[in-house]
């Protein structure tokens, strides 16, 4: 009996240390309403970066560095990504965005799941909904959102990778205005 304590106590501290982590990664989830990050997308390869400001449930603005004057905006029910000559609207819960962008959804996901640790590093956990298979990154010491892949509308491999600048900071009134197609 005495030598199967050691395997029971081992078994018992990493589902408490698994749980812990879980619990603050809810936790920061649930104290922030909004956050600035810089970031780096790599699509099919191709790297573009820029700065973001998320506010959940579901808004975000995107602005890009040196790509064509590039903007990615959701008011909570469309995403539009509009350039100097192109624009797109689409129905934001046709896309991965739409889970992304949803903090409540993240955490209810989160709950039911179990997550891999990537280098020590990372907290991934793999989320399946739908049509859509998104894979979700938490910093393992703050336990902020650091990145997320997954597959877009056009079947392009997307990873996005975030640098956290700040949190729950008093945002502009109609930095969520979906602009208009020219």
């Amino acid at each position: 009996m005495l030598r199967y304590f050691p395997i029971f106590f081992l078994f018992f501290f990493i589902s408490f240390s698994n749980a812990e982590v879980k619990n603050k990664i809810i936790q920061n989830l649930e104290d922030t309403d909004n956050v600035d990050f810089a970031f780096e997308q790599n699509i099919n390869g191709k790297i573009e970066k820029g700065s973001c400001t998320l506010e959940y449930p579901k808004k975000i603005f995107c602005k890009y560095i040196a790509s064509n004057n590039k903007i990615l905006v959701s008011n909570g029910k469309s995403l539009v990504i509009k350039t100097n000559t192109s624009f797109y609207r689409y129905p934001l819960e046709k896309t991965a965005l739409n889970l992304i962008l949803d903090k409540n959804f993240l955490i209810d996901k989160i709950y039911n799941i179990t997550e891999t640790v990537v280098d020590k590093h990372l907290i991934n956990f793999k989320i399946s909904e739908k049509d859509n298979e998104i894979s979700v990154f938490f910093d393992n010491k703050t336990f902020e959102l650091i990145g997320w892949q997954n597959i877009d509308l056009y079947q392009n491999f997307n990873i996005t990778f975030l640098s956290p600048i700040s949190k729950n900071r008093i945002l502009p009134k109609n930095l969520f205005k979906l602009p208009v197609q020219n």
